[in-house]
């Protein structure tokens, strides 16, 4: 089984270390009545479980027919909010291979300990963490201590990053599954070329607008930002729970002021409550700019459906010119309206 993680916050972990000791308690009993873990499953494909979205993404583009692609986070649920089952536990800890992101959810990190796997892969590895933490009152800049993950984790949200870590995969897929190395291979050759073609995309659509600076609701868009040219003014952290103090929303309403910002983002998986309040005061419109933790109907959305609609709602709040900027009328949730 190859076990693809990127986990979110380090914040909650109620999992129990019970728990994880029952958990592989079990494995350790399976492993002694059944032998050595497959590298596939009964039907011949390699087994692969992952964390969220993103890196089920990445799976199912790169391993096609020949995986079976199982993720631990259910579709509309807030990623950050994972809790592990003592059979989820059991899947990581008996797993081939491994792709995660160390230090954002610590339970996962003490199942990923206890692994044997010979085939771990960690996201930052091919896309190192930047630090896009807010300020610390009273500091300027980063480079301070915080919670959780010593940078920002949201890499899958700018294309070439996402790539880096689609070409690891593909690799260790390879590895652990020589037979249909060359299929691996095409297919993260082709998933790259996707994503280079959505870089363009942006890089063609982001350049002409009025302004760079867009306001979002939670600090998710460090990258793409940094990638693009932009300038992202967050009213959360990182961590899309946190509360922002007076000064930080002061300081946003100044900075959307100075900077001609028409529109406050929210995200799909969390309330728009605060952006809504924030826009109303401002007076303000509000529209979806989603991090990608993931989506609540597969069948309709994936990966590049939702990066355009992304790209779409940013022309439009940051007045790209009507030539470069698609009608997004076509998908509500990503059509600006104004708050409530």
């Amino acid at each position: 089984m190859i076990v693809m993680m990127i986990g979110k916050s380090g914040r909650r972990t109620r999992t129990s270390i019970a728990l994880a000791a029952t958990a592989v308690t079990g494995a350790l009993v399976l492993t002694a009545c059944g032998g050595d873990s497959s590298a596939s499953s009964g039907n011949g494909k390699l087994k692969v479980v992952a964390s969220f979205y993103p890196m089920e993404f990445l799976a199912q583009q790169i391993g096609g027919d020949h995986v079976q692609v199982t993720d631990l986070t259910a579709p509309g649920v807030e990623p950050h909010d994972l809790e592990l089952t003592a059979k989820q536990v059991g899947a990581v800890q008996t797993a081939d291979a491994i792709v995660y992101l160390k230090g954002l959810q610590p339970t996962v990190d003490q199942a990923v300990d206890q692994s044997s796997s010979k085939h771990r892969i960690d996201a930052t590895a091919a896309s190192p963490l930047v630090d896009h933490h807010l300020p610390e009152a009273g500091q300027e800049g980063d480079g301070h201590k915080h919670d959780g993950p010593a940078g920002d984790p949201h890499i899958w949200l700018d294309p070439t990053r996402y790539a880096a870590i689609a070409k690891s995969v593909g690799d260790e897929f390879a590895k652990a599954d020589p037979a249909h190395a060359d299929e691996y291979r095409k297919n993260t050759d082709a998933l790259v070329t996707k994503l280079g073609a959505l870089d363009q995309e942006f890089r063609d659509g982001l350049k002409d607008t009025k302004t760079k600076t867009f306001v979002t609701s939670h600090a998710a868009f460090g990258y793409l930002a940094d990638h693009y040219g932009l300038t992202q003014v967050a009213i959360n952290g990182v961590d899309p729970e946190s509360e922002p103090t007076p000064a930080r929303l002061a300081d946003v309403q100044k900075a959307a002021k100075d900077n001609g910002v028409t529109t406050i983002f929210f995200e799909t998986l969390v309330s728009p409550k605060l952006a809504d309040t924030v826009a109303k005061d401002l007076g303000l419109r509000t529209a979806v700019l989603d991090p990608l933790e993931g989506v609540k109907d597969p069948a309709k959305d994936d990966y590049l459906s939702v990066m355009k609609q992304n790209l779409a709602n940013l022309q439009a709040a940051l007045g790209a010119p009507t030539s470069a900027n698609p009608s997004t009328t076509a998908n509500p949730s990503a059509t600006a309206t104004p708050a409530s």
